[in-house]
């Protein structure tokens, strides 16, 4: 394991997009929850405490730091609170890419998780510019589920999905959705 110092943004981008990973983006499995802990979980408290902020200098570190703030830690702490404790600065750090056009010069593929921290948002301008980023770039995919996390935000205010860990009560009307074949569990 490196010292967290020792990492660079590009080890994490190849880490991320390489081929025996992206079965697991969206289908973690506790072995690679407990391997990104392993190995990443310094480097995810090094960008919590801003050590590697220097890597917002460039679309490559800006696309590793959201990936490090806002990926790994709903893997690594998968169904806790500490899952979400990097979600407002991963959002910082799009939205620091888009002000910049970063995202431009990324592949379409690596643009789609510099987006997912306004996906994530819980409020409601972050959906609306995750909907208009996945939208602008063609991301089909990414579009249907930011709408659809952009529904919630606009049904709900949140994500009822996260009551439970975050220890919020839910309403009625939570209550009853997360009920519901319908539900997103997250």
């Amino acid at each position: 394991m490196k010292n967290a110092t020792q990492e660079r943004p590009e080890d994490i981008i190849a880490y991320w997009f390489a081929v025996e990973n992206r079965d697991l983006w969206f289908k973690a499995t506790p072995a690679r929850d407990a391997e990104l802990k392993q190995r990443f979980e310094n480097l995810w408290e090094a960008a919590r405490d801003s050590r590697v902020e220097h890597w917002r200098d460039t679309p490559e570190g800006c696309l590793a730091l959201a990936i490090v703030l806002d990926q790994f830690p709903l893997n690594m702490y998968r169904g806790q609170p500490a899952s979400f404790v990097t979600q407002d600065h991963a959002i910082a750090v799009t939205r620091h890419a888009l002000a910049n056009a970063f995202d431009a010069r990324l592949p379409l593929e690596q643009r789609a998780f510099l987006y997912m921290p306004l996906m994530h948002s819980e409020n409601l301008d972050d959906q609306d510019e995750s909907v208009r980023c996945f939208e602008s770039a063609g991301l089909k995919d990414n579009l249907r589920f930011a709408r659809h996390h952009r529904e919630l935000i606009q049904r709900f205010g949140r994500f009822p999905h996260r009551n439970a860990i975050l220890g919020r009560g839910n309403t009625a009307e939570e209550a009853a959705y997360l009920a519901s074949e319908a539900a997103f569990r997250g």
